[in-house]
């Protein structure tokens, strides 16, 4: 099915519909003032003969204690107030444990008992673990999301407290409407020396940031997979129940992690 990107901050929220990858590019920007520090990233959805379609920008904000990336709809416009503001990824202080929200309101921040539908959705909690090899290994990812309704429609998650949030639901084994991804393994190759998993041809280089993301329960049907293919070119490919957004925040997080960069 031709995927429908009309509407971008529609579609960014929207499921991969079911039966078909959504293949898109990760771009890294490291042009400009900051030397690499604050490089932006932009995803795009490709079509086929090479063409390529705009969804989403993210950049990391300056004067902030923790990682935080603000995601837009608009390359041009990466600030919070802006229109094209459509969701963030924030980290804890550790840098192991991430947070993905739409753009509605932070319940700590408002005094009112606003409506629950301004409250900001959380998309995604991601949580980078070492292994018992420390950093020579694979790393461990697990991806926690909202899970689907009957009516393969998104599980809508508004904590109003830290006790609601995603991250404390997975803590706490409270996985009802929750859905629990982990990466695959990668298997040791002998003639590479190295950890490898196959991407089908679509990532060409190795690197310890590639991942496949899978549930427990069907191995073999990847959520969603990021990789490099360049210097500073990586794809990424998402399934259903996985939107452009939550998928492009686990990439941003795997970009950042502590755990993800030795």
């Amino acid at each position: 099915p031709l995927i429908d990107v009309d509407d971008l901050e529609e579609f960014a929220v929207r499921p991969a519909p079911q039966g078909a990858t959504v293949k898109c590019r990760i771009t890294r920007d490291k042009k400009g003032m900051d030397r690499g520090m604050y490089p932006t990233y932009y995803l795009h959805l490709e079509r086929e003969h090479g063409k390529k379609v705009f969804l989403l920008a993210g950049r990391k904000r300056k004067k902030s204690k923790t990682s935080n990336y603000l995601i837009s709809i608009d390359p041009t416009d990466l600030s919070r107030g802006g229109e094209s503001f459509i969701g963030k990824l924030r980290s804890n202080l550790m840098g192991t444990k991430f947070t993905v929200y739409d753009n509605g309101v932070n319940p700590m921040k408002t005094t009112s008992s606003l409506e629950a539908s301004t409250l900001r959705q959380e998309l995604a909690a991601i949580c980078y673990e070492t292994n018992v090899l420390g950093f020579k290994g694979p790393r461990k990812m697990s991806v926690i999301i909202p899970g689907m309704n009957m009516d393969h429609e998104r599980v809508s998650i508004r904590p109003r407290n830290e006790h609601e949030t995603l991250l404390a639901r997975w803590q706490n084994k409270n996985t009802e409407s929750v859905i629990e991804l982990h990466n695959k393994t990668p298997v040791w190759n002998d003639d590479t020396q190295s950890y490898v998993l196959n991407f089908h041809g679509r990532v060409t280089q190795a690197s310890v940031k590639n991942f496949q993301i899978i549930h427990d329960n069907d191995p073999d049907y990847i959520v969603m997979q990021f990789g490099r293919v360049a210097e500073d070119v990586f794809t990424m490919d998402y399934n259903y129940p996985m939107c452009a957004l939550q998928a492009f925040a686990i990439a941003l997080s795997s970009f950042d992690s502590k755990l993800a960069c030795e």
